[in-house]
């Protein structure tokens, strides 16, 4: 490949995205998008979690079909029927989680699925490699184990799999999320190696510094909408402050037609009711642990906790409901210390926790809508007597929630799992919040709700703050934390890295907070 010179928007555009729409149950995630990908340069795609990457990234590698709109490929209209058939067209995708088998050798991966894998190629495989890693700066030993290797190492091993099937378009999905700091300098200079043979590189990302630092070109991406490009001749004219804050404004500012949010009024009375101290929990394997977590939620208030999934929103929920065990710190309702108590205990003291795992977690599918009301207090009276289930008192109980909590089912002897997203959402609303309830973690509660179940689902919540309940609002959604919260605070990597009071400006404050800059 030859190095590119020509000017920016003189370069071959490989794939082109005219007013591309997908849509899901109750969701747009795309809307007519455009998008023109051009080799030569890394073409950078920022947004927070919803914004609609991953839905442009499923269409682009042959996972998803559009439902309005055109994909060009080198010009011509070209749908992109499966994976395989995104592979034939050059485009290769290196996705967040690597798809390489651990117990494999490098060799063997490489070779899957490809004109290799026959032990009289393997030969014409470790020449091919080395044509295409010895230039780029890239290592490969063949021999080695797949799980030998660091995330890096096997990232490497995913980009080079994607050139040897002469990929011109590389899709690099949040492949920073997993590298050390170190890690992540190399990779950026790996993508400027690939864009000088002129490739072109569409790199995924969150993170503002990453975007400013690698990209040739930012597109950025908010609420399955494009709502800006910056390109090569912009981003070279801004200084650094200066890029910072035009991305930011793209990414958490209003635009006009956005639609005024009400600010929820704080509460006369601030009295703490939830307080959380120090709260720590150790790593594990696969999962965020909690530093030093302490926060404070009075009576009446909801304080909301903003963060790009993953940072550790829900060890948090978790370990307050007592369902993930701590390692140290305390955590206190009304005074009365938490710590030590069981799921259960915590629950008849007026704790409550709605998970985001509606159907995996939060209910039992093939249990009827009546015994899901009730799952936490299984064997307890008054509908468990002696182990005996006590039907007469769960119809009763549940024929009131049902009724009270406007859950649309045929029949309470339905099995939950077949009701809708909203109306299972409302059997844990109803579940949670009856009898007794101090205060309530809430767990991303409108996710993949419609327009309808989201909105009388944020209104419930408001309610139960105006009753004098604390509420921990956990949500990936921006809009969502402004329009609900009074106060915001911003979780990365484990830890609080700042509190917001909601008001004017707060969504670019906290915004900041979310890639990584201060308030």
């Amino acid at each position: 490949m030859q190095t590119t010179t020509k000017p920016p928007e003189m370069r071959q555009a490989i794939v082109t995205l005219d007013g591309v729409t997908k849509r899901f149950p109750g969701i747009i995630a795309n809307d007519r998008v455009d998008l023109v990908i051009r080799a030569g340069e890394v073409h950078v795609l920022l947004g927070e979690n919803g914004a609609g990457k991953s839905t442009l990234i499923g269409m682009l590698s042959g996972l998803q079909q559009p439902d309005e709109g055109r994909i060009l490929i080198d010009g011509k209209a070209m749908p992109i029927r499966s994976p395989s058939h995104a592979l034939s067209l050059g485009i290769g995708t290196v996705f967040q989680h690597n798809m390489l088998v651990p117990s494999l050798t490098v060799a063997e991966n490489l070779a899957l699925g490809g004109k290799w894998w026959q032990k009289p190629r393997l030969g014409e495989l470790a020449a091919r490699v080395d044509e295409i890693a010895r230039p780029l700066g890239i290592n490969i030993n063949l021999d080695a184990v797949v799980s030998d290797l660091s995330l890096g190492e096997q990232q490497q091993v995913e980009i080079v799999r994607a050139l040897l099937r002469n990929s011109r378009l590389l899709i690099l999905d949040e492949a920073t999320s997993m590298l050390t700091p170190q890690g992540i300098a190399e990779l950026g200079a790996l993508m400027r190696r690939l864009v000088e043979r002129g490739l072109a590189v569409v790199f995924i990302t969150h993170k503002l510094g990453e975007a400013a630092e690698f990209g040739d070109r930012v597109s950025v991406l908010k609420l399955g909408r494009k709502v800006g490009e910056i390109g090569p001749d912009r981003l070279r004219s801004l200084e650094h402050d200066e890029l910072v804050d035009e991305i930011v404004s793209k990414m958490f500012g209003r635009n006009a037609g956005d639609g005024a949010i009400s600010i929820p009024d704080r509460p006369a009375n601030d009295e703490a009711l939830l307080a959380v101290r120090d709260l720590r929990v150790l790593p594990g394997k696969d999962t965020s642990g909690l530093e030093a977590i302490s926060f404070m939620v009075g009576r009446g208030e909801i304080l909301g906790v903003a963060g790009i999934d993953g940072n550790g929103q829900k060890q948090l929920a978790e370990a307050l409901a007592g369902q993930r065990r701590t390692d140290g710190g305390s955590v206190t309702l009304a005074g009365r210390s938490l710590d030590g108590l069981d799921v259960g205990k915590r629950r008849e003291l007026g704790l409550r926790y709605l998970t985001d795992d509606r159907l995996g977690e939060g209910t039992v599918g093939t249990f009827p809508v009546s015994i899901n009301y009730f799952l936490k207090q299984i064997g307890e009276p008054p509908f468990w007597r002696s182990g005996i289930e006590h039907s007469r008192e769960i119809n009763t109980h549940a024929r009131d929630l049902t009724r009270q909590f406007d859950v649309r089912t045929p029949s309470l002897s339905t099995p939950v799992g077949r009701l809708s997203g909203g109306n299972i959402q409302k059997v844990l609303i109803a579940r949670e919040l009856a009898e007794g309830a101090r205060a309530v973690i809430f767990n991303k509660p409108t996710y993949g709700l419609d327009l309808a179940n989201t909105q009388a689902t944020r209104q419930r919540i408001r309610d139960v703050a105006g009753q004098g309940l604390a509420v921990l609002l956990i949500s990936t959604d921006l809009e969502e934390l402004l329009s609900m919260c009074h106060r915001i605070a911003v979780m990365s990597q484990g830890r609080l890295v700042g509190t917001i009071a909601n008001g004017a400006g707060a969504g670019e404050r906290v915004g900041r907070l979310m890639i990584g800059l201060a308030a």
